[in-house]
Order: C-alpha cells, then sequence, then structure tokens
C-alpha cells in the first residue's frame, strides 16, 4: 500500500466516474490508470473522493458513495449459505 497514492486514485475517481458508468467499468478504467493500485486502494480512495468532493457536488459525492459501497463487499465472493461448523475428533487419552 505505500507504493499507492489514494489522492491520486480519488482524483481518477472523481474523473471518470459518470451516472451512465458501471462499477465494473470505472474499477477497469482507474486500474488501467494504476494499475499497481489494488481492489481495497481503489474503494479507500473512492470514500476519500466522496469526503473530498461532498460539499462541492453533491450528485458527483453520490455516485462515488455508491460505488464504494458497492465494491466495498462483492456479493459473488460471499458465500450463499455458511459453512456447517467441521466435527471434531475425541482425543482419547493414552493407556
Amino acid at each position: 500500500m505505500a507504493s499507492t497514492n489514494l489522492e491520486g486514485i480519488a482524483e481518477t475517481l472523481s474523473r471518470l466516474a459518470t451516472p451512465e458508468m458501471k462499477p465494473k467499468e470505472l474499477m477497469r478504467s482507474v486500474r488501467a490508470a494504476h494499475p499497481d493500485a489494488s481492489k481495497k486502494d481503489v474503494v479507500r480512495a473512492a470514500f476519500l473522493s466522496v469526503i473530498a468532493h461532498s460539499g462541492d457536488d453533491a450528485e458527483r459525492a453520490d455516485r462515488l458513495h455508491d460505488f464504494a459501497l458497492r465494491e466495498r463487499v462483492d456479493l459473488t465472493e460471499v458465500p450463499s449459505e455458511p459453512k456447517p461448523p467441521k466435527k471434531r475428533k475425541n482425543k482419547q487419552p493414552k493407556a
């Protein structure tokens, strides 16, 4: 994370975000401009941009906020049902 520049990523996000742009498109575009940035860095930069631009342009802040929330938790990575607990083997004392 030391090699990424969150402020630069935030500027790129605010410049590229448009109402009709899908979150995956925006993520692809930002990562093309900042290839070292992880998904986590982009999401953090989106929240940073929301905070920085909340007073300037409410519509832009809303778009970035929606993007950050959607990308923070990718529902395709979350299992639909929790896994059952593993059964423990009973250890028997040695004779």
